[in-house]
């Protein structure tokens, strides 16, 4: 190449020259940086447009920087008070235009109205939402109400962001553990339907509350859940429920982040807890829902889940109520197989399946009941989840399936296995029992 000979003969004709090692290996630097921006780069000599570029990277402060980090704190209360300065509060929400008599708007007057509505109001007036919000209506109009209700969800996730923002300590667009504990536990004064609650259980309400987050949010274990994946999904608006001082008792039956629902499963805990040491023993909790759940599937939980001294404290046992209460999400699926996957393969094989239904047949014939073919149960896991090696089932193959409520039932829950086997007649009853409500 021209620029490698040019290089090498510059190069030759200094060492031929009387000068110092450093004044040689200084012109030599100098000269390659020449030849390198002029042909290697790709710029003309002198050309140093690469220097406009913005700076993008900020190193975070180190924890002995105490003044920087203060500093860093600091500014970011202040951008996220002027971010929320910037929305629209409830006064401006219900004084703005975007409430009228019609029940419909077209586009020419969704613009008049973006007129005459304030500046923090015109961001929402664009042909993009109105596009968005537009259903097959014969005459090019959208719902007031459906618009309104779409502005209230914005504003609402924009000033949560903000607020959990507040709490994210490292800046980074994550909470840590103890970073939505303490979001949760300065929440609760503003629940009304926690108003009952003992302070003496809001540290127990917190773990309880924290855990559903981190092991939905949190597959990997990190240790920390975006922010945006928080506002993304179901919980916060359950969480957000609780503000409903007339929410009916249904509701918060199966609301997780209820008082309710809360105290059960501490409650729960408790009762398992014969010695009152404030742990779960395997024998302990054997006795969980049922007490149907399998002795092999039990060793597995001690084995893969984190104990101490071979007992189970109560965070690690909410994940465990998570994932049995919850058999039909990803996430408690990924919990089940990953106990269930003996041999660490990633996949179960018939060994596997034959592995965890023995103990299913064992505890059938202490109960007087005549085992259940293995042959026959295996064909059928295998018949409902369709995997795509045909002798071998992933946890991919088990969600695909959405089969995996059932497959992980019959596999450590004699109760549940009863269920399945049964379930032509227990059909029938429910039909008999409707069929009698009728008829009265």
């Amino acid at each position: 190449m021209d620029w490698k000979r040019s290089l090498q003969g510059r190069l030759a004709s200094i060492r031929a020259s009387k000068k110092s090692e450093q004044e040689l290996k200084d012109e030599e630097m100098e000269l390659f940086t020449k030849y390198y921006i002029e042909w290697k780069g790709g710029r003309k000599s002198g050309d140093m447009s690469y220097m406009n570029i913005p700076r993008f990277y900020y190193r975070l402060p180190a924890e002995d920087e105490v003044l920087l980090q203060k500093l860093r704190e600091e500014s970011r209360a202040v951008f996220l008070q002027r971010k929320s300065r910037e929305l629209l509060d409830n006064e401006e929400l219900q004084a703005s235009p975007m409430i009228g008599e019609e029940a419909v708007i077209n586009y020419e007057n969704f613009l008049k109205v973006g007129e005459k509505a304030g500046p923090k109001c015109k961001q929402f007036f664009t042909a993009k939402i109105f596009a968005k919000l537009l259903h097959n209506d014969p005459y090019g109009r959208i719902s007031i109400v459906q618009f309104f209700n779409y502005v209230m969800r914005k504003v609402w996730l924009h000033q949560t962001r903000i607020g959990l923002s507040l709490y994210d300590v490292a800046g980074q667009g994550y909470l840590r553990e103890s970073d939505l504990e303490n979001y949760i536990l300065e929440l609760i004064p503003t629940l009304p339907q926690l108003d009952g609650l003992e302070k003496s259980f809001y540290s127990f309400y917190v773990c309880t509350a924290v855990r559903k987050f981190f092991f939905f949010l949190d597959p990997l274990r990190t240790g920390k859940i975006k922010i945006q994946d928080i506002l993304a999904c179901s919980f916060l608006d359950d969480l957000l429920e609780l503000r409903d001082e007339e929410l009916c008792k249904e509701s918060q039956e199966t609301n997780w982040f209820s008082a309710p629902s809360a105290l059960r499963v501490y409650g729960q805990y408790l009762n398992l807890d014969k010695d009152h040491n404030g742990m779960l023993s395997k024998e302990e909790l054997s006795r969980y829902g049922t007490g149907t759940l399998t002795n092999i599937f039990l060793d597995r939980v001690f084995q893969e889940c984190l104990t101490y001294d071979g007992e189970m404290d109560y965070k690690t046992y909410l994940d465990f109520v998570l994932a049995l209460e919850n058999r039909k999400e990803p996430a408690a699926l990924q919990y089940i197989f990953k106990l269930l996957d003996i041999e660490n393969k990633g996949y179960l094989n018939v060994f596997s399946l034959n592995y965890f239904f023995r103990a299913i047949q064992e505890q059938m014939k202490i109960h007087g009941q005549e085992p259940v073919s293995f042959q026959d149960v295996k064909d059928e896991i295998f018949d409902m989840v369709k995997p795509k090696d045909p002798y071998k089932i992933s946890l991919q193959d088990l969600i695909n399936s959405s089969q995996g409520d059932t497959v992980t039932s019959i596999l450590i829950d004699l109760n549940g296995f009863w269920t399945y086997e049964n379930r032509e007649v227990l059909v029938a009853s429910d039909n008999d029992s409707a069929a009698d409500v009728d008829d009265t």
